[in-house]
């Protein structure tokens, strides 16, 4: 056993049980045995701070010296460990820009979200988005090795993340399954608990099935607008399930089968143009950005600040702001769909209720559909893409 990230993993423990993010005794174990270097694997990707064009150059393991990559390890911080498909280890040098695909995110929010999940020993818990390995091993030493299945998507991630397994000591227990996340596992199912290290548009109803009446899902709401919320829903047993967005800010990368589709040169031709009934740095706002995507939830977003830009990947419809010198701002809208219409009414009527944080919104399933509600049941909704 190696001292030094014995060390490094209880003072990393403490800082987090001083925030409040680690409060269960089983959960604090398993931060303190759980060896987070191993799950970084052979190298992760560093990124360049801002602004500008991100640079992501690999660290690797075998040219960091054991106390660095220790340091490395043991922040409260999110590694990317994949880009483009790409793992760390296999490239040959530093990429400018990029999309991360696989990543060891940051352990304090991945063990706040195992207490909120409510895993507990005995639970049987499907973990969708294996990632690294390290939140399958984390929970493997709170609800037991053979009660945990945990699928990846990707294949070379997934090897990764049973090499690190094998090496941490996991191995012969927790499963990790190449596949879609978002289908689940029938063959370990029913579920205690799902819980995601991904995002989603929605919520399948094929893995909501999968979980027993009164099991729990953990999962990350997010769309093209990249609003995310974190959601606690308790399955009814029927392919329903009802529960409420949590306090805090949490966001993953998207489930590759709801990642918006690609699209060529974009032309903002000429359309409607009148004055804005909303400040559009309201989308800068973490809920008021997921209260605009509701609204238009096929509209990826483009722009920041007073201009924003959104564009609905299915018509081509978009809608562009930009000040009108006179502090206050215009819009532009051209297509089929008036998206900024849409927007401006959501956003109101959040605004009108006090422009509350998302714990102040909902989910509810039911076979006929998936809405978000603000306040309760009967306050104000909107329906998710399903």
């Amino acid at each position: 056993m190696n001292a030094d990230a014995v060390r490094m993993r209880h003072r990393l423990v403490e800082k987090l049980v001083s925030k409040g993010r680690v409060t269960h005794a089983d959960v604090r174990r398993a931060a303190e045995t759980v060896p987070r270097e191993v799950f970084l694997g052979e190298a992760v990707y560093r990124p360049s701070p801002p602004p500008g064009v991100t640079e992501w150059t690999p660290v690797r393991r075998d040219r960091t010296s054991a106390a660095a990559w220790l340091e490395l390890a043991y922040r409260d911080e999110t590694w990317v460990t994949q880009l483009d498909g790409v793992l760390a280890e296999d490239a040959v040098g530093a990429v400018a820009g990029g999309t991360p695909t696989s990543s060891s995110t940051l352990p304090g929010s991945v063990l706040w979200m195992i207490e909120r999940a409510g895993i507990t020993a005995g639970s049987r818990v499907l973990i969708v988005g294996a990632g690294t390995g390290y939140s399958t091993a984390l929970v493997s030493e709170i609800a037991g090795a053979g009660n945990t299945t945990a699928i990846e998507t990707d294949p070379d991630a997934a090897e990764r993340a049973r090499r690190a397994l094998t090496e941490a000591g996991y191995g012969t227990g927790a499963a990790v399954v190449t596949g879609d996340g978002l289908r689940g596992h029938l063959e370990a199912a029913p579920y205690d608990v799902v819980i995601a290290f991904c995002s989603m548009r929605h919520v399948p109803y094929g893995l909501l099935r999968q979980v027993r009446a009164g099991g729990t899902l953990l999962l990350t709401l997010a769309g093209w607008g990249f609003g995310h919320g974190l959601v606690r829903l308790t399955a009814d047993g029927e392919g329903g399930a009802s529960g409420r967005f949590l306090p805090g800010y949490t966001s993953f990368m998207m489930a590759r089968s709801h990642t918006q589709p690609s699209h060529g040169p974009v032309e903002f031709l000429p359309g409607v143009r009148r004055p804005s009934l909303i400040d559009p740095t309201v989308l800068d706002d973490w809920t008021g950005r997921f209260v605009a995507q509701l609204a238009a939830p096929s509209a990826e977003r483009l722009g920041l600040g007073e201009e924003q830009i959104l564009l609905d990947v299915a018509t081509g419809s978009h809608a562009r702001t930009r000040p009108d010198g006179d502090g206050g701002w215009t819009v532009t809208e051209r297509g089929p769909l008036r998206l900024w219409d849409a927007v401006e009414e959501a956003v109101s009527t959040w605004q009108e209720r006090g422009a509350p944080h998302l714990s102040a919104f909902g989910l509810t399933i039911a076979p006929d559909g998936q809405r978000v509600w603000l306040g309760d049941r009967e306050g104000p909704a909107w329906s998710l893409p399903v």
